[in-house]
């Protein structure tokens, strides 16, 4: 399971001026905002935007100038893979360290979409048993009692996360991971997809098929 919320992009229109920056053609700049306060590439830069995209990574840098942030909230064995997108990228997360413990425990916190009903039956019960620690933990405050429900909690549990990347991130994310056998990654990818330009920006830095 994988959920992304509250997605924005931001220095759209600092980036494209940038792109111009090499041959000084900001007299060329046909881009602005609508009445929805939204910056909108005009023909001329979305068709440099695509062109430069398609020239390769040293051609493309105005890319790591469009920032993206948003919420995701994903179960821990994906974030293990996510954190290998190190350059670029800068999260704050929800902390398991100091309030996994401040509610209760449900199976709702955690990501069961794949488990047989055997599994999510024996599953269910586990889950019940780190309610039953994190209550002692809770009355007693006994560190053995949180040592227990840290060591304890699965990958599975779903952790929310506030990232900021760019998208010359996205599109080493996009392509790499497109294909992966974790539907975690589909989500995130079809997300991608949605933000301002990225169909016609990864388009151009891929292979075009999207």
């Amino acid at each position: 399971m994988l959920k992304v919320e509250r997605a924005g992009v931001m220095n759209l229109e600092n980036a494209m001026r940038g792109a111009r920056n090499p041959l000084n053609s900001w007299d060329r700049m046909d881009s602005g905002y609508n009445e929805a306060g939204e910056y909108v590439l005009g023909e001329r830069d979305l068709d440099l935007a695509r062109r430069l995209c398609a020239a390769g990574s040293d051609h493309r840098k105005f890319l790591r100038q469009i920032l993206v942030t948003m919420d995701i909230t994903a179960p821990l064995y994906w974030w293990k893979e996510f954190d290998t997108y190190k350059v670029g990228t800068v999260a704050n997360s929800t902390s398991t360290m100091h309030k996994l413990h401040a509610r209760p425990l449900a199976l709702e916190d955690f990501s069961t979409d794949h488990l047989t009903p055997a599994s999510l039956a024996e599953f269910e019960r586990y889950v019940g048993y780190l309610e039953e620690v994190r209550r002692r933990f809770v009355a007693g405050k006994d560190r053995a009692d949180w040592y227990d429900l840290i060591q304890l909690l699965p990958s599975s549990y779903n952790q929310m996360r506030t990232v900021t990347m760019n998208y010359e991130v996205l599109v080493h994310i996009y392509f790499a991971r497109r294909d992966h056998k974790l539907e975690e990654w589909h989500t995130l990818c079809a997300a991608i997809l949605e933000l301002p330009y990225a169909r016609e920006l990864l388009g151009a830095a891929g292979d075009g098929a999207l």
